[in-house]
């Protein structure tokens, strides 16, 4: 396991689901035992700009729960980003592919933030990108759902050296 202790969440253009998933991510980790707490949850997209501002309505969506990811900037993916990742969370099997293909060696440690949940559900988790708030909102609600099982592997995860 690498020594950074990060978490990379992954989407496409690093403004709407993968800094939400990073917040809400960061936000739950902070309520954990060590070494969970001391994790950090970073974002990047597979074709995302540097710089970019997370969309208005992720903004929103997390602030009704508490939550300020208002500064977070947008940054593509990097070689070095998903290597020093304890796990790397994608959104949806499209952005693991495109990680498998573009880094290589193939990185290992791609997961996708659904992946886990206990029940049959769905694993991906689709953009909302130019929808309405109540759309952000059921993306958000998508990503709380899975933080449980995802804690869970977390665990497992820190536990087992790599």
């Amino acid at each position: 396991m690498p020594a950074s202790g990060t978490i990379l969440t992954v989407c496409t253009a690093n403004i709407c689901r993968s800094p939400m998933a990073a917040g809400l991510l960061q936000h739950a980790l902070a309520g954990q035992p060590e070494p969970l707490r001391s994790l950090k949850v970073v974002s990047a997209g597979v074709a995302a700009r540097e710089g970019d501002l997370v969309s208005e309505n992720s903004v929103v969506a997390l602030k009704k729960v508490g939550i300020d990811i208002a500064g977070q900037r947008s940054r593509p993916v990097t070689r070095e980003l998903v290597e020093q990742a304890v796990v790397v969370l994608c959104m949806t099997e499209a952005h693991r592919a495109m990680l498998q293909l573009t880094i290589d060696p193939p990185p290992r440690n791609l997961f996708l933030l659904r992946e886990f949940m206990p029940r049959a559900a769905d694993k991906e988790i689709g953009d909302p990108y130019g929808g309405p708030i109540r759309i952000y909102e059921a993306c958000r609600d998508e990503m709380v759902e899975a933080i449980p099982s995802l804690i869970e592997f977390l665990k497992t995860r820190l536990a087992t050296p790599a």
